[in-house]
């Protein structure tokens, strides 16, 4: 990016309703689906500048991708503008891959739905791409405001690769796909942006996100790329491209997994509100997220109240049960 595009103003605009919190946190919260205005149009995923507008003509197009240690390196993971950890069945994760900003020839290994990915794609609307699923799960999928591909009816937008031993070896064209129709374009924005120093913050130098059954994910903070080095199994997270995954934002959400965590048919329950950690900025902010219905983008504010701004980037939000926790050094 030019330096006259990284040096750009961000100036937030905030518009909503109150919404009820725990007075232990806050008296009173507000519901925003704000996002970032410039001197120019913004990618509305990231915030950050689109000259093009390339964003404004595609959909949003999320996808299913496998996180168990034989899926990795991913593809897709780093190019993604918005990703979503949650826990399946066993206790493992999986992940909820957004794409708007760019649109990846190869993302995957692709696997199946779930029930709690029509409460992360229902504000988005788009296309929604797996690989197949159990029968409650793809009734529930049907439910969301997005268009379906699977390798039933995807054509060769979907694709094996005989390197890899299946189940982890199916890949999906973004390229293609997001030109397959959904809607709306662009999508809504989920997050506020904002260039200055968020308030109410302290210091974090790393954290760790504690899934259970050995899918802990840490986060480290990186001064020179001034974004949040990734790792798993151990190991530094490194895509199939060779690249660190590091982004600009880690949200990690308390919710409750309606059904029991790690629990088979097991749902995320992503309306109402609960705790919440934002790390950005080598920041970490402590409040509460809400959500009125699906239709909305979950809001998150701080202990005061205010919304949460986050950097202009990539987003990871961590789905972590309400029996687990972070632990984060400073």
């Amino acid at each position: 990016m030019r330096r006259t595009l990284a040096a750009v103003v961000f100036i937030l605009v905030v518009a909503g309703v109150s919404t009820p919190l725990s007075s232990a946190d806050t008296t009173s919260t507000t519901s925003t689906t704000t996002t970032t205005v410039h001197s120019g149009p913004t990618a509305p995923l990231t915030g950050l500048p689109d000259p093009t507008r390339v964003t404004a003509h595609r959909p949003a197009v999320t996808v299913k991708i496998d996180n168990t240690y034989e899926a990795h390196p991913q593809f897709g993971t780093n190019q993604a503008d918005v990703v979503y950890e949650e826990i399946v069945e066993g206790g493992i994760t999986r992940l909820a891959a957004v794409f708007n900003s760019s649109a990846p020839a190869r993302v995957g290994p692709v696997r199946s739905v779930r029930r709690t990915d029509r409460e992360v794609v229902y504000p988005l609307g788009g296309i929604f791409v797996f690989s197949g699923g159990a029968q409650y799960a793809i009734d529930s999928i049907k439910t969301a405001p997005v268009k379906l591909f699977s390798e039933s009816n995807a054509g060769s937008m979907m694709f094996r690769d005989d390197h890899r031993p299946p189940p982890h070896n199916l890949f999906a064209d973004v390229a293609r796909l997001i030109h397959q129709g959904g809607s709306p374009r662009p999508p809504q924005p989920l997050f506020t942006y904002s260039m200055a120093r968020p308030t109410l913050a302290g210091p974090a130098k790393s954290f760790t996100v504690g899934f259970a059954n050995g899918y802990a994910t840490s986060y480290a903070w990186n001064p020179r790329s001034r974004s949040w080095d990734r790792s798993i199994f151990g190991a530094p997270d490194v895509d199939a491209l060779g690249r660190r995954v590091s982004p600009k934002n880690v949200i990690v959400m308390w919710v409750h997994y309606r059904g029991g965590v790690g629990v088979e048919g097991a749902e995320a329950v992503l309306t109402g509100t609960g705790p919440v950690q934002i790390l950005t900025k080598h920041s970490s902010i402590r409040g509460r997220w809400s959500r009125a219905s699906l239709k909305r983008p979950i809001v998150y504010t701080n202990r005061a109240g205010k919304v949460i701004s986050l950097t202009p980037g990539r987003t990871w939000v961590e789905l972590l049960d309400v029996s687990e926790h972070v632990s984060l050094t400073r």
